[in-house]
Formats: structure tokens, sequence, C-alpha cells
């Protein structure tokens, strides 16, 4: 009854729309799951998310679960998400991401999910890896371990969001390293929040496959 009071006063409020959220809905409201831009590309070998990587790095496949345009309600998530510090974002739409991976024929075989890491600089200030709270949601629905210790970043790379396409990629290029053997020939699901030029992905993917890995890419959305 208290709670009921509460949410009264003090809504819940969809993190795509700003809608209060119905007694049974957490984080998204069903209006915006069954709206929100999805891009089906992991059904599509030649997306333009796995394209992105072509001629660049061997990854196996990648997808993209939304399309990103500038003042949407993907913008919203992916705000809250990394900024207001509404992890759940995170784990609810992994689930989400996970759900529609588990059965693709593209991304069969997988061992591990693995989250682009943070350096332990910017964690600290930010008080947790959003990409890690995504990769929780997908190892959850696809019932398959993640492993958050291998994948290291060794060095606080400067913000990309500026930065042209080969000044990302020299900023990156050899930041990430790995602490030990456990993910040595292992096929990897590497995730993160959104994929623009491609240089963070490509940087952590040619740091796994070094490794003997497969590499297989997912992020929320595509800008």
């Amino acid at each position: 009854m208290f709670n009921d009071f509460f949410n009264l006063i003090f809504p819940k409020l969809c993190c795509a729309c700003s809608n209060s959220l119905l007694k049974n809905e957490v984080t998204i409201c069903t209006g915006c799951i069954l709206s929100l831009p999805k891009t089906n590309f992991h059904l599509d070998a030649e997306n333009i998310v796995n394209k992105v990587f072509w001629g660049r790095v061997q990854i196996e496949m990648a997808t993209s679960f939304y399309l990103f345009s500038k003042k949407s309600r993907v913008q919203s998530l992916l705000h809250n998400l990394k900024y207001k510090g509404n992890k759940e974002v995170g784990a609810v739409v992994g689930a989400l991401l996970g759900n529609e991976l588990k059965d693709a024929i593209y991304f069969q075989g997988i061992d591990v999910v693995v989250p682009v890491p943070l350096h332990k600089r910017k964690l600290k200030k930010r008080g947790y890896n959003q990409s890690e709270w995504i990769a929780k949601g997908v190892a959850e629905s696809m019932d398959i371990s993640i492993n958050t210790e291998t994948l290291i970043r060794k060095k606080d790379s400067q913000t990309q969001t500026k930065k042209k396409r080969y000044k990302r990629w020299e900023n990156v290029a050899e930041i990430f390293g790995v602490l030990n053997n456990h993910l040595d020939g292992k096929s990897v699901l590497l995730i993160d929040d959104v994929v623009t030029t491609g240089a963070t992905i490509e940087a952590c993917s040619q740091v796994l496959i070094n490794q003997g890995c497969k590499v297989f890419v997912a992020t929320i959305a595509y800008a």
C-alpha cells in the first residue's frame, strides 16, 4: 500500500518515452518495447554494422539492436543508461537483445559474453560500466556465462565523440589488453552500448582474435 502511494506521488517513468510505467512494467514501457526502431540486423550477414568491420578486423558477425537518431527514445534510453545512473536500462535492453540473438543463425556457438571495458579511473567516476550491465542482460537471456575480468582497458583514452575516424582509431589502437588466458580459443560475444565508427570495438576484437578467439559483436544502437 505504501509503495502504491509512493508511486502515485513519485511515479516511475519509462526511460525511453518518460510516460508513467504501469504496475507490471519495469524500466521501459510495453509500448516502447514494441515500437522502438529495431534493425533486425542480426538476420542479415550483409547488414551495415557488419560491413563497418569488413577489411578492418575478422569479426564473425556484428549487429545493433536499435537505430539511433538524435532526440529519439533510443537516445533517451542510452542517456539514462550512461549518464543518469539507470543501470537497469542496460540489463532490461540487454535481455531483449539476447532474446533476439539466442535463436539467430549467425550467433550460434557462442561461449561467453564480454563487455567492452572501462578504464578503472572512468569506472570509479561513473560507478559502473554500462556495457557490463547490457552484457549481464544478454548473458542471462542467452543462458551463457559472462567474463568481465580478462579483457581490460590499459589506458584511459580521451572521449571519442568529437574525433574523426582515424583519430578515434589512433586513440584506442593500443589501450586494450588481457589479464589471463580464460578467453583463449573461445567464441566471444563482445557487447557495447553504441557503434559509430567501430574503432573501439575493432581494437577490442583484435586483442581477442590475437588470443585465438572468434568474435561476434552486438550493441544496443547504431549511430
